[in-house]
């Protein structure tokens, strides 16, 4: 049972109080939202009407991500512009505790499908003769289905410490979304043993995938010495553009997690990073390095020309 007390809705303070700065923002972010959607999108469906790479692990991993990358975004975006255009921003209760656990939950999942990936370009790097028979379909679906339940396990997890603070009276978030940190800040209780736990939680996750991330890494240059040139620069292309997204969604996450207090203008502008921006982000880092990609949406746009001419 979770302890509700007398709060009903938080207020949420947004982005600013500068109602120029608000109108500029809902602007931008809406155009990156929309962009977001519209890139991420493209990505999935390319790859699932496409056989070929449908057929590659790299690319299967790479669509799964596209779509989180849409669904991270939706969870948090939306409820922003619209409180962009309204004087008074609130959420219910129940929104915001939903809010709380699908942005984990997605965030979680997308984590570990960032560490398949790794896993993926290690096999195909370190073990090329043997990398059919390692990465099957079956391996594919069986570590998604480990992002899902790892991600629901940690969000439900989550969602228990939040669900166990009394709320009696102060409402105000100074954020435009509902989050641990600032939640902890509202709540009528001595909040010291939560911040461990959120840090224990979220902090933790973050911190051990992103080492094996870079393990990964070390070990796949370590074993670049033996291949040709060409085989490094391509391998190297491939490999550039999983640890810049890495980087993108990995340092702001330990930045906000891994420590125990943060200020809460600094925590808003990496969150802005994090949630809106590096969802964006990713689709132009994973298409406009990758020929197999852009040759793809390029059959892709030519095949959907031809039948809306008909």
């Amino acid at each position: 049972m979770y302890n509700q007390s007398f709060v009903n809705e938080f207020v949420l303070l947004g982005l600013s109080q500068n109602p120029l700065i608000e109108k500029i923002s809902f602007v931008i972010i809406l155009l990156v939202y929309i962009s977001t959607v519209v890139g991420n999108m493209i990505i999935v469906v390319t790859i699932v009407y496409s056989p070929a790479l449908l057929a590659s692990p790299m690319y299967f991993f790479l669509a799964f991500l596209s779509f989180l990358d849409t669904c991270v975004s939706s969870v948090v975006t939306p409820k922003m512009i619209a409180d962009l255009v309204h004087d008074r921003k609130t959420i219910s209760f129940e929104c915001c505790m939903t809010q709380v656990f699908a942005v984990h939950f997605f965030a979680a999942v997308e984590v570990t499908i960032l560490a398949a990936m790794a896993y993926d370009r290690y096999v195909a790097i370190c073990k090329p003769l043997h990398y059919s028979s390692i990465m099957n379909r079956r391996l594919c679906f069986t570590l998604v289905g480990v992002a899902w339940a790892g991600g629901f396990l940690h969000s439900t997890i989550q969602i228990i410490f939040t669900l166990q603070l009394p709320f009696c009276g102060p409402n105000v978030i100074d954020h435009f979304i509902c989050d641990l940190f600032p939640l902890l800040k509202l709540a009528c209780t001595d909040t010291h043993i939560f911040v461990i736990l959120v840090f224990a939680n979220s902090g933790s996750f973050c911190i051990i995938i992103f080492c094996f991330l870079l393990v990964s890494y070390g070990v796949i240059l370590f074993s670049l010495r033996a291949h040709s040139s060409e085989g490094r620069r391509k391998a190297l292309s491939t490999c550039g553009s999983h640890v810049t997204v890495v980087a993108f969604y990995f340092i702001p996450c330990i930045l906000i997690y891994a420590r125990p207090t943060s200020p809460f203008s600094f925590e808003k502008n990496v969150f802005v990073f994090t949630d809106v921006l590096t969802p964006l982000l990713n689709p132009m880092v994973y298409t406009f390095r990758n020929k197999e990609m852009i040759n793809a949406i390029r059959k892709m746009w030519k095949m959907l020309t031809v039948v809306s001419d008909k």
